[in-house]
């Protein structure tokens, strides 16, 4: 005998339950493709092709970067940026001062300082000094200094030190903020703001919308595949019933 929702019909001989999966998988549908859709206006792939940021993001890494406006940077901030005087490629590296900033390295205990802040920063690689350099640079207004989380090995403001900026790039040379960690899967996630940023004036950057993108996604999936499934499952149910 056929159940109470099978027996149900819209008057043209669809069940109750085939019209809840059609609308399943067509709310599904508009989830998951709005949510690409959505992440492809607003985040952009790229690959890191060196371990100047390492440990953070290892070489060879793909990473999903929020296109905004430089204006929008912040401490902290890991960024893609392109400026013809550090090279012809887009660069990935770690915003720690803007303009106005005094950065200098190192404190007595080997941290790195913004206007005298000692600023702790826990994903540098290594456990030495924030920088096997001595350097202070004060960065011009409109300006970012920037360096990497190797400091070992990373080439950035610091080896810029003597050009026009002080080593710095302009907000303007910013494509996109670092959100996440794409690949290898192993890697995958998001990357934390950092704490010892947020401390001082003007305070660190929010996340983009990238974790309610990936849900809408995850759940049109879902909802796709559970309508889907509903018809072989309720075949198979009324086989058994026979």
């Amino acid at each position: 005998m056929s159940s109470s929702t099978e027996r149900t019909t819209d008057g043209h001989g669809r069940t109750t339950g085939s019209v809840l999966s059609g609308l399943a998988v067509a709310v599904g549908c508009v989830l998951f493709l709005g949510g690409f859709v959505w992440g492809a206006l607003i985040y952009r792939p790229y690959t890191v092709p060196t371990d100047s940021m390492t440990p953070t993001i290892a070489a060879g890494a793909r990473v999903l970067a929020e296109k905004v406006n430089g204006s929008e940077i912040r401490r902290g901030d890991v960024v893609v940026f392109k400026d013809a005087s550090w090279g012809d490629l887009p660069m990935v590296k770690r915003v720690v001062g803007v303009g106005g900033d005094t950065v200098a390295c190192c404190s007595k205990k080997g941290l790195l300082t913004v206007n005298g802040t000692p600023v702790e920063e826990p994903y540098l690689q290594g456990d030495g000094p924030a920088s096997p350099t001595l350097f202070q640079a004060i960065v011009p207004t409109g300006q970012l200094f920037l360096l990497g989380d190797h400091r070992n090995v990373s080439l950035d403001s610091r080896v810029h030190l003597t050009d026009g900026d002080h080593g710095s790039v302009p907000r303007s040379a910013v494509d996109a903020r670092v959100d996440a960690r794409a690949w290898p899967l192993g890697s995958v996630g998001m990357l934390q703001r950092p704490e010892s940023f947020a401390a001082l004036p003007g305070g660190t950057s929010q996340p983009g919308p990238l974790r309610p993108i990936v849900l809408a996604v995850v759940a049109g999936a879902v909802l796709i595949l559970g309508g889907a499934a509903y018809g072989p499952i309720a075949r198979r149910k009324g086989r058994g019933r026979g």
